[in-house]
């Protein structure tokens, strides 16, 4: 029961992350840049105090620490810009799908070569892709937020590709954590606008608690998840996101939406899990 607890909650902490991030910069609270590095300071703060009371070090060097954090450094660019025009729920699909895409795709090359099952699986996926980011005539600015969430996905694909060789991932979450901060802090004074009382307590929210918290118990509840299940139980949070969307949001759930999310669920869970074979099933 504690094992299903924690991993729901950590589901919600993620779906929470595009909720939080639209919630602060669309109305205007805060720009995307001063948001992003508010996030990744208290997430460091956070990350990196959970790692010290463990009694382990936060490793700073090394050239993982680069890849790592420069890989975080365009999701959390991306993330924050997308949402300047996306739906929570449509920005979090988006992403989702991008970023396993872009895994298998990178398993399929450099790892075991794909059975017909995940390349059927990973096909409908990236047809649900296609339907989530069709634009409507004249949505510039959708495109403009699809095309940033897509950098977002693939940044955050490389940085847990660079991750899996981590000892400690944790640590190695909260050094990437700090070391990503220093190219923030210069792209903040070229591009910061606005942050209010409102727009920076979101933006401590994001970072501290749906990314930060949400990290650590994830890390906490993987060893006790087999690899499959660990995979399909992440089918849940572009779902969760689209509904809160629209819960918290008020953002309209459209027939494109549900299929898009339907093709994109239904796509994935058919590459990452495994077909039993009769003797399983009897």
């Amino acid at each position: 029961m504690r094992l299903f607890l924690v991993t729901s909650f950590t589901m919600l902490a993620f779906a929470s992350n595009s909720i939080l991030t639209r919630m602060a910069i669309e109305p205007g609270y805060i720009d995307p840049i001063s948001f992003a590095l508010i996030r990744v300071l208290a997430g460091a703060a956070l990350l990196c105090a959970l790692v010290l009371m463990k009694g382990a070090s936060v490793p700073i060097r090394g050239r993982a620490r680069l890849i790592g954090a420069a890989s975080l450094c365009i999701y959390m660019i991306g993330f924050s810009v997308a949402y300047i025009t996306l739906d929570a729920g449509l920005g979090a699909l988006i992403l989702f799908g991008v970023v396993q895409i872009s895994m298998f795709t990178y398993g399929a090359v450099y790892g075991v070569t794909p059975t017909l099952r995940q390349l059927i699986g990973a096909g409908i996926a990236f047809l649900g892709l296609v339907v989530a980011l069709w634009p409507e005539p004249g949505d510039s600015g959708g495109i403009m937020g699809a095309a940033s969430m897509i950098s977002a996905g693939l940044g955050w694909a490389a940085y847990t590709i660079s991750g899996k060789a981590e000892a400690n991932p944790l640590a190695a979450t909260a050094a990437n954590f700090l070391i990503c901060l220093p190219f923030l802090f210069i792209l903040t004074f070229a591009f910061i606008e606005q942050a209010s009382g409102i727009g920076v307590l979101l933006a401590v929210l994001c970072g501290a608690l749906t990314s930060g918290l949400g990290y650590a118990l994830w890390y906490s509840v993987l060893p006790n998840l087999q690899q499959s299940v660990a995979a399909v139980v992440q089918l849940s949070v572009p779902i969760i996101a689209i509904l809160a969307g629209a819960l918290v949001l008020n953002e309209r759930l459209s027939l494109e939406i549900a299929v898009a999310a339907a093709l994109v669920v239904a796509g994935i869970g058919l590459a990452v899990t495994k077909q039993s074979s009769p003797r399983d099933r009897s």
